[in-house]
């Protein structure tokens, strides 16, 4: 049996979504399982963090439906349930002034705890957890108006953690990061599925990451999905030309198996000249 024949942990099915009667994603389906990566991919404007954002509930579609293992309308929970399955981490987020990492990732445990808002008594087990998976313990007492980028992400990857749900969604979480961190924050990403069970929606830009931390990917074009499955199989030369409007050539590493990519341009490929000066050893 394949996960595929197994019920999907989040679902959205013959999605279609718009802004102000403009439609941008139409027709569009996707399922995520748990303990998989399913990554969302294709040029600016395609679609992709407005299907993301219609799976978080936060972009209400005009036609199809959003389920979830155990609710077939996920559409109809309270906000609290619909936040105890599913949480998303989105591209923009304040940084919190004068609040410690510990309480910041505490604000992940909020739609767990009771009416007056006192009563989580897996409070401070989800929260120590979440920063141990996260790597962000030896920071807890620390202001996260101190933090860099890299480090803030990962704080903000362990409030969602904290939330303690079975469906994680990320909107593009290595924008903007140094190498280090875009590396760190994918590594997190691949544990999660693969350790403990969650399934992952991620959207990202680099085509490379998604074949390289990804079980499936779903790539859009102009507001459809033009191809989901095996990062192999949707990561075509051709497929990649047709929806990027350039040349695109796709190389498979024989010894790991690896995906690249490589855009080709007027200049890509030319040859340049070195010049002799540089080259002169002193």
């Amino acid at each position: 049996m394949t996960t595929d024949d197994l019920a999907p942990a989040l679902q959205g099915t013959a999605l279609r979504l718009g802004y102000h009667g403009r439609t941008v994603v139409q027709e569009a389906s996707l399922r995520l399982h748990a303990g998989e990566v399913t990554a969302l991919v294709g040029p600016n404007g395609s679609g992709k963090s407005t299907l993301l954002r219609s799976l978080a509930r936060l972009h209400r579609p005009d036609a199809g439906q959003v389920a979830l293992t155990d609710c077939a309308d996920a559409l109809a929970l309270s906000a609290q349930d619909f936040a105890r399955r599913v949480t998303l981490l989105s591209q923009h987020r304040p940084t919190p002034s004068g609040v410690s990492v510990r309480d910041v990732v505490g604000y992940g445990r909020h739609p767990h705890r009771g009416r007056w808002r006192t009563q989580d008594p897996d409070g401070p087990r989800a929260v120590a957890w979440a920063m141990e998976v996260t790597g962000t313990t030896a920071m807890a007492d620390r202001g996260a108006d101190e933090l860099s980028g890299g480090e803030l992400q990962r704080v903000w990857l362990a409030t969602c953690l904290a939330q303690d749900t079975r469906v994680l969604l990320l909107d593009e979480p290595t924008n903007h990061l140094d190498l280090r961190y875009q590396v760190e924050i994918l590594d997190l990403v691949r544990d999660l599925a693969d350790d403990h069970g969650v399934a992952v929606g991620v959207v990202l830009h680099d085509l490379d990451q998604a074949a390289a931390v990804a079980d499936h990917v779903v790539l859009l074009r102009s507001g459809e999905v033009v191809g989901a499955g095996d990062p192999v199989d949707v990561l075509t030369s051709p497929a990649l030309s047709e929806t990027y409007g350039l040349r695109v050539d796709v190389v498979h590493d024989p010894v790991t198996g690896r995906l690249t990519t490589h855009p080709v341009g007027r200049h890509t490929t030319r040859t340049r000249a070195r010049t002799p000066e540089l080259a002169v050893a002193h």
